[in-house]
This record gives structure tokens, C-alpha cells and sequence, in this order.
């Protein structure tokens, strides 16, 4: 099969790619000029340079691209190219939202509409919803580890009502609801929540927090984590192109690794895994981090600089349920995580050691 994957260069977009060569795939790595090829250092690995930010431009690549390849192009695209940081909110708009529309046009104007578009959006299109709790449902495991048995909020479904909280996750969903009016489009909608891995920088602020023996956490009322490890994101990608059947087609899924984790799982599990003794752990009130984010937000907007902090990381960090309905994802797609976080975090921060980054 030929698959093109824009964002190739990116986080999820290059295990995909390398997963897709291990497979026998045909790999298309969709890139701008300037994104970084490290790693995409795979011999098979073809390269289309892509410019999502005008359909004309696309089109146009698409078509001398289609020219090159002699048939009418890829049986499948995997949209991954996305921004999750940008200094102002129209830029996320532009990325997700915009240039969703971009390839999708480029797409039909060049004839070249794929038999599956698999779009990796995201859990953020949810936003704060269902953090009513219920306290007879929470329960610590026997073993002194802090991940939750069962859990204290009921999961975010296909059904509610989205509430994004975040610039990034309303471009994510204008990108969906665009998308769900194309009708001549054979898309699946990916949603994944929080996606940690070797090559992910996020995450790996933590790792660093807890290497200086500091773990920071936010907000008195308990909070509900759920993570998905990038291979289980990847091995979603392709179920959702090679599922058969049309039960599949114009559906949104939930991705996580089925599990449900309060804040101090995460964070445990690196100290452990990085042999660091001794962490103090601070817990600061909410008031407190929304005013660190507004002042350095605003302090690195006027800069032009891209922080971590800003007011979205507030919503995100002080949102407390971020538990979804993976069932359909299992059921329909056939979707069955292997990495759970205590096999995930080991294999991630050995990476990181290997690679120099701890």
C-alpha cells in the first residue's frame, strides 16, 4: 500500500512513517522544506514536500507529485501535521483548522482523494467537561502505587457535547466539524489524549522536574490522568486504515491506553525508572499557576518566544477528567493497548537516557 503521512517529521508522525516501512508499506513522509529529517532516517522512506498553508500551492505539488508516481496516488493519508504551540491563538487556526481544509481540497482538485483520510485530532476537543466526582468510586491499589483502580469520573463519550478550553483544541475541532461535512470523504477521526514517548518534549520536562528532585503538581481537588503511548497511537492508525468494512468510516474514536491514573502516576513512575531517591513533591493552588502562565504568556508573546507556560497549559494542567470511552475504539476498530504506563514510562526514559536527553 502507499501511505502518505503529512507531518511526517513530527512527534507521531515519524513512528508512523517507521512503522509503516516494518509493515512493507510504501512510505510517503509529507514535510515542509525546513522540518527536520532526523527521524526519518529510513532507506525506503520517500519524501513529498508539502505546503499546507495554501491549497493552490498543494495543489499544485500534489499534482506534479501524481505525475512522478505514474497512478493516481496514495491509497491512504494520515493527516498528522498539526501545531500544539503557537505565540497567538490564530496561528493554531491556521495550522489545524486551515490547513485540514488545505489538504482536503488539494486532495479533490488533484484527483487524488485517498481510499481512507485517517485525521489525528485529539481528546483536547472535549475541554473541562464531567468533573463532578464521585468519592465512592476512587480506590488506591493495595501495592501503595498511585494508579487508580477504578474511576473517580465517569469518561468522556462520543456523545457529550464538546467544551474545548484551549485554542488548540478548538482548532482541532473546527477541523473536525469541517471535515464531518465532506461527504465525498472517507475519513476516521482520531482522538487521542495525552501522548508520551521516546522523542516527545513535553513529557520530558518532567523527567528533567524530576531529575532536580522537584515533582510539581496543581490544584487540591483529585484529578484523573489518562495517557496513550505513541505505539498504541501508531498501531490505531493503522487499524483505521485497514479495517474493513464501512462501520468505520466518518467515526471519531477515543484513544488511551484503557487505564485511569491520578497525578502522581506519571511522575513515580520516572523517579523509579531513573533511580532518583529522594523528590519533594509541591502542590500549588490553582489561583497561583494561572498567574505564573498569564504574566510569562504575555511576557513571551511580547517577545516572540513560544513558552510552555501560557493559558493554555492552565486549562490543561488544571483540567481534572480526562478519561474517555475507549470501547468503540476497541470494538469497531479492533483496538487493543499493549503499553501500559508501567511498560511505557521504562521504555521511554531508557530512550532518553540512550539519546543523551537525561
Amino acid at each position: 500500500m502507499k501511505i502518505l503521512v503529512t507531518g511526517a517529521s513530527g512527534f507521531i508522525g515519524s513512528f508512523i512513517i517507521g512503522e509503516g516501512l516494518q509493515r512493507g508499506h510504501e512510505m510517503w513522509a509529507g514535510v515542509r522544506r525546513s522540518s527536520s529529517r532526523q527521524y526519518l532516517q529510513y532507506p525506503r522512506t520517500r519524501f513529498a514536500e508539502l505546503d499546507l498553508s495554501d491549497t493552490g500551492r498543494l495543489t499544485a505539488q500534489l499534482l506534479a507529485l501524481k505525475a512522478g508516481m505514474g497512478d493516481a496516488g496514495w491509497d491512504y493519508v494520515i493527516h498528522a501535521a498539526g501545531a500544539t504551540k503557537s505565540l497567538h491563538r490564530e496561528g493554531f487556526f491556521r495550522t489545524n483548522t486551515e490547513g485540514t481544509q488545505h489538504l482536503v481540497e488539494a486532495l479533490r482538485a488533484a484527483d487524488m482523494m485517498p481510499r481512507r483520510l485517517v485525521f489525528i485530532s485529539s481528546l483536547s476537543v472535549f475541554g473541562a467537561i464531567k468533573e463532578t466526582e464521585n468519592p465512592g468510586n476512587a480506590q488506591t491499589d493495595t501495592s501503595g502505587s498511585s494508579m487508580l483502580t477504578s474511576q473517580l469520573y465517569p469518561s468522556i463519550t462520543a456523545e457529550d457535547a464538546p467544551q474545548p478550553n484551549t485554542a488548540y483544541g478548538e482548532s482541532k475541532l473546527a477541523a473536525e466539524r469541517w471535515l464531518q461535512t465532506q461527504t465525498d470523504v472517507p475519513w476516521v477521526i482520531l482522538r487521542p489524549t495525552g501522548v508520551y514517548g521516546p522523542r516527545e518534549r513535553d513529557y520530558f520536562l518532567m523527567a528533567q522536574s524530576i531529575k532536580q528532585h522537584v515533582d510539581f503538581a496543581v490544584g487540591y481537588k483529585p484529578q484523573e490522568i489518562t495517557f496513550v503511548y505513541v505505539k498504541d497511537v501508531v498501531q490505531a492508525v493503522f487499524l483505521a486504515c485497514e479495517r474493513p468494512g464501512a462501520a468505520v468510516l466518518h467515526h471519531a474514536y477515543f484513544l488511551s491506553d484503557g487505564r485511569s491514573y491520578n497525578s502522581r502516576a506519571f511522575s513515580d513512575l520516572l523517579q523509579k525508572e531513573m533511580g532518583v531517591r529522594h523528590v519533594l513533591h509541591i502542590k500549588a493552588p490553582l489561583w497561583f499557576l494561572r498567574a505564573v502562565c498569564a504574566v510569562n504568556g504575555t511576557v513571551c508573546r511580547w517577545m516572540g518566544k513560544l513558552t510552555t507556560l501560557n493559558m493554555d497549559k492552565y486549562h490543561i494542567l488544571s483540567q481534572r477528567n480526562w478519561n474517555c470511552d475507549i470501547g468503540p475504539a476497541r470494538s469497531e476498530l479492533g483496538f487493543d493497548p499493549q503499553w501500559p504506563l508501567e511498560r511505557g514510562v521504562p521504555e521511554t526514559v531508557a530512550w532518553y537516557k540512550q539519546e543523551g536527553w537525561l
